[in-house]
């Protein structure tokens, strides 16, 4: 677009803006004359069609139907067994309830805006309105709980469920709302209806319902701890209503087919925000099992679940320790869930009970991934074997074994899948002898700890499962040294003070 070209439309744009605020204040001024307010409906429409920009349309309707609430220009009175009395009054509120329902469907066309401000502004007059028609109902004569219009809020929900385009921005957005406990209550009001039972929707409504779920997941703490309201101050949130129609949604979304991401993002939301809220836990016992055989991240997240059935709901799983012993691949170091890992198996190894060849193995397993390990990860994995020493003093026969000697190679067997048939207690921790030497000093002193006396206690894994490299690479340059290496020749090459048998070196070495 040329620059004559842009300012010709930003001058429209601006231009149109002024129109609109004029024919706002001209329906004000006027509300009985509906021509200006259908006008203003039609550019939103047209703008919908066009993927225009919307926002001018959305604020002009936003400023006419909440002033038009505020002064009851709608409201319909009804008397309870007896029909409405036919008059131009009645004639005309009708008329405007139409414009508004009409005025309504367009504002949610607008959720499928190209751009996301105009579709974020879309979702943030809709709800304007429906707080606006909360406090000042279409109807006269309701109890104050029922005046939420509930139906508005299904429509706003469902064009924010798309099964064309993950409306993540809208999601967050909406989280503003959902920090206030009208809101869930009326949004689980009408979700399970969002989800019935034989619907199988696509991948990216999938994704959408998991999102949203997890905005309107709460805690029961969060009932009592200084609750806030948006349109309904209710005397107590009915936290039973809630859980039941958690469960009943959960039940649905549970049995629909998962891709790969769907079903990540199925166990990271129950997790986090279902699990608590479930009746029967135990029934997914077989999602979990099933979960944990997929591998990868799903895995780890699905070995989390069956931790916490374990642990609370008195779950057992006789093959744990091996599902948990494959995890330990070269992968894991590349995924976010790694600190998790750790983390879930520092708690599952944190019993003295368990057999020293089980646990020799994984601290042998650790050792040979250190030496293929990112810096960060070693230190990680350094403490943790240092840890696991600790809890069980019969390992330090793997730095030194009371009848010595050497072997020509390494008797653990690292493809074996049972990590107890492993050979781990016949094996040394050689490899945290040879990270000794690493490149790193960070590295290498951390991997110190089997030639100095062990400490008493253990070390603090949680301090370091979240370090990256520019952690250490910020720990190493703040560092004062007194000795510095120094080349009093401008290298030319990779081969560095060969003097004429350099040439030679360079014959026999190739870079790939």
């Amino acid at each position: 677009m040329s620059a004559a070209t842009a300012a010709h439309s930003q001058s429209s744009s601006k231009s149109f803006a002024k129109q609109l605020k004029s024919k706002t204040s001209e329906f004000l001024a006027s509300p009985r004359n509906t021509r200006q307010l259908e006008e203003i409906i039609g550019y939103l429409k047209e703008c919908n069609a066009r993927k225009a920009a919307v926002v001018p349309c959305l604020l002009a309707l936003e400023t006419i139907f909440v002033e038009l609430l505020r002064r009851n220009e709608m409201r319909i009175w009804v008397k309870p067994l007896k029909p409405v009395e036919t008059s131009s009054d009645l004639a005309y509120k009708q008329c405007l309830q139409e414009q508004y329902k009409d005025a309504f469907s367009a504002i949610l066309e607008g959720f499928n805006h190209d751009k996301q401000a105009e579709s974020t502004q879309s979702l943030t007059t809709a709800m304007k309105l429906i707080v606006a028609e909360t406090k000042n109902p279409l109807e006269q004569g309701a109890i104050a709980s029922n005046n939420f219009p509930l139906g508005k809020l299904k429509n706003i929900l469902q064009a924010v469920l798309s099964s064309e385009r993950l409306n993540t921005h809208l999601i967050n957005r909406f989280m503003e709302y959902a920090s206030h406990l009208d809101i869930v209550y009326f949004c689980w009001k009408v979700l399970p209806s969002l989800a019935p039972k034989g619907f199988s929707p696509n991948s990216v409504f999938i994704q959408n319902f998991i999102s949203l779920l997890g905005v309107v997941c709460i805690g029961e703490e969060s009932l009592h701890d200084s609750p806030s309201y948006l349109c309904v101050e209710m005397e107590e949130v009915d936290y039973p209503y809630i859980r039941k129609h958690i469960n009943k949604t959960w039940s649905c979304v549970i049995n629909w087919k998962h891709d790969e991401v769907c079903h990540r993002q199925v166990l990271i939301l129950l997790l986090e925000k279902v699990l608590a809220h479930l009746d029967k836990p135990v029934l997914l016992t077989d999602f979990l099992m099933d979960s944990l055989d997929v591998g990868g991240a799903i895995s780890l997240l699905a070995l989390q679940g069956i931790f916490v059935m374990i642990q609370q709901h008195n779950l057992t799983y006789p093959n744990i320790y091996e599902k948990l012993y494959s995890m330990f691949e070269p992968e894991i170091f590349h995924t976010k869930y790694k600190a998790r890992l750790f983390y879930l198996a520092d708690i599952f190894l944190s019993s003295t009970h368990l057999p020293e060849a089980l646990v020799a193995a994984f601290v042998k397993r650790l050792a040979r991934l250190a030496l293929i390990a990112p810096p960060q990860d070693i230190i990680i994995i350094m403490r943790f074997i240092g840890n696991l020493i600790l809890r069980h003093p019969a390992l330090k026969r793997l730095i030194f074994h009371p009848s010595g000697g050497e072997v020509s190679q390494d008797p653990f067997i690292m493809e074996e899948r049972d990590p107890v048939k492993s050979n781990a207690l016949e094996s040394s921790l050689w490899e945290v002898a040879a990270l000794q030497a690493h490149v790193l000093p960070s590295v290498a002193q951390a991997a110190k700890f089997i030639s100095n006396p062990l400490p008493s206690v253990e070390w603090d894994l949680a301090s370091v499962l979240e370090i990256d490299e520019d952690d250490i690479f910020d720990k190493e340059i703040a560092k004062k040294s007194k000795e510095y290496a120094l080349n009093d020749q401008r290298p030319t090459s990779i081969f560095l003070n060969c003097g004429s048998q350099g040439q030679k070196f360079s014959q026999f070495w190739k870079l790939f």
